[in-house]
């Protein structure tokens, strides 16, 4: 678990654990429109807590270097978006909040499609019951 400093003028460093930086990752990777899920395909990334427990940041890598932060991130995709969309836009995403939580430089994000997912019985349901709806509107 590196842990990397960010020189603080006169008053000493600050530290950031993979695990928070994973964590910003995770939160701006799952906001990102199209994204269902974060995958789990790295195998040496489930770090096991002092209680035996497995991380929930499943999916993220974290490479701290100098100041600087490069990313692995494997995602599942909705069915129905534009893969290379969807992974630009987690790029981006993840790149602006980790650089702007974190004050520290993000080099790369790169993203892995682990599957892509069909929405569930009752995201689908919802979405006809809108659509219904605002047809009814028209």
């Amino acid at each position: 678990m590196p842990i990397e400093e960010k020189p603080v003028d006169k008053l000493g460093t600050i530290k950031f654990s993979d695990e928070i930086i994973a964590n910003y990752a995770m939160n701006a990777a799952k906001s990102t429109l199209g994204v269902h899920s974060l995958g789990s395909g790295f195998s040496d990334t489930v770090p096991i807590n002092i209680l035996n427990k497995h991380s929930i940041l499943k999916g993220i890598k974290v490479y701290q270097e100098n100041n600087t932060i490069r990313l692995d991130l494997q995602i599942n995709i909705e069915f129905g978006y534009k893969i290379p969309e969807v992974a630009w836009n987690v790029q981006e995403n993840v790149k602006n909040e980790v650089q702007s939580m974190t004050g520290l430089k993000v080099s790369s994000v790169n993203i892995f499609i682990h599957g892509v997912s069909k929405q569930n019985k009752e995201d689908e349901d919802s979405n006809n019951n809108i659509l219904e709806e605002i047809n009814e509107t028209f």
